[in-house]
């Protein structure tokens, strides 16, 4: 999600050493490898679809897996967000690894915040998110601006491992967002964040995503995400105009598709027409050539937030491998 701040610290405090006493009980076999196979990244799953640790989709009910009905601290920690809870993992980084630079494109991050919690780390793991460069510390919460060009370096021979936790907000998320100390700028306004104690809260009592995929997109959802992978253009490019005016035509398309036939199948082979010919247009007009401010092609970000998920007439690629890859315009993840 594009945020105002790169880093923002949620004025919250956990107790590290307790989560890192839950984490190291479960045992080796619940870590998976990274999708890709990059070397150094593997995950353990905390919340998937279903509660199913093999399931890798970001479509569907997100409920606890076992592994995180197995971490009462843990638990406690995640509901202090007061937020719908999407995909939650365990994310761990081996000594002398890294996350090579990428940005979240995909769909299911347009709208999702990624909060991080240190569990295990140490002063030499650097998260570098555009031009600025921090080293989150243990127990700390937070979040960062996942649409620009961002990477992590472990620079140690001990792994790093953090709670990750993937949500659109929620009532108690936004005061706590609200309150956050943007590490870059300099304020002498007190700032203390609040302890999470242990409460015991049930997994079952946490709000949990179960929307997360539209059936047929909203002309309103189209229209936010086309509008604002426009703002991140440049208009001085020459393709900039035929690209707003063929995203214009196809928006007011759209929008009189959803008037007929709303989610109804009946339109959906309509639907997946005008989505063959808006793409088709952006080639002509010559948009795959525009480049965002981060660095991803335009093109690519409309396949991933528009093309791809707007009807579910047929399997999509969702982007569950977590590419990454910023010369290619490919989806990424941390």
């Amino acid at each position: 999600m594009k945020l105002r701040s790169r880093f923002l610290q949620l004025p919250l405090l956990c107790d590290a050493e307790r989560l890192a006493a839950e984490v190291g009980a479960l045992e080796e076999a619940a870590w998976l490898p990274h999708p890709q196979n990059f070397a150094g990244n593997d995950f353990l799953p905390l919340v998937s679809v279903n509660g199913n640790p093999r399931e890798e989709s970001f479509k569907g009910p997100m409920r606890p897996t076992p592994h995180m009905q197995r971490c009462p601290y843990l638990v406690d920690v995640v509901a202090s967000l007061g937020a719908s809870v999407g995909r939650t993992r365990l994310m761990r980084l081996t000594g002398h690894a890294e996350v090579s630079p990428h940005y979240d494109a995909h769909y299911y991050w347009r709208e999702r915040m990624r909060v991080h919690v240190p569990i295990v780390t140490q002063p030499t793991v650097r998260f570098i998110c555009g031009p600025d460069e921090i080293n989150m510390k243990a127990g700390e919460l937070w979040i960062f601006d996942t649409w620009e060009l961002h990477r992590v370096i472990n620079d140690a021979v001990q792994s790093r491992i953090h709670l990750v936790v993937d949500t659109v907000g929620g009532e108690g998320f936004w005061p706590l967002a609200m309150n956050g100390r943007n590490p870059s700028q300099v304020s002498t306004a007190p700032w203390t964040p609040r302890r999470i104690a242990p409460q015991g809260v049930p997994a079952s009592a946490l709000d949990f995503e179960t929307a997360n995929v539209p059936t047929v997109m909203t002309p309103w959802e189209v229209r936010e995400h086309i509008d604002f992978l426009l703002s991140e253009g440049d208009p001085r490019h020459p393709a900039f105009e035929a690209t707003s005016l063929a995203a214009a035509r196809f928006i007011h398309t759209w929008r009189g598709l959803w008037s007929t036939f709303g989610e109804s199948s009946e339109g959906w082979p309509r639907y997946r027409a005008a989505l063959d010919g808006f793409i088709e247009a952006l080639r002509r007009e010559g948009a795959t050539a525009i480049v965002l401010r981060n660095g991803c092609s335009f093109a690519a970000a409309v396949a991933a937030q528009v093309y791809n998920v707007a009807l579910a007439d047929r399997a999509q690629d969702d982007g569950a491998g977590e590419r990454r890859g910023h010369e290619t315009g490919k989806v990424g993840a941390m």
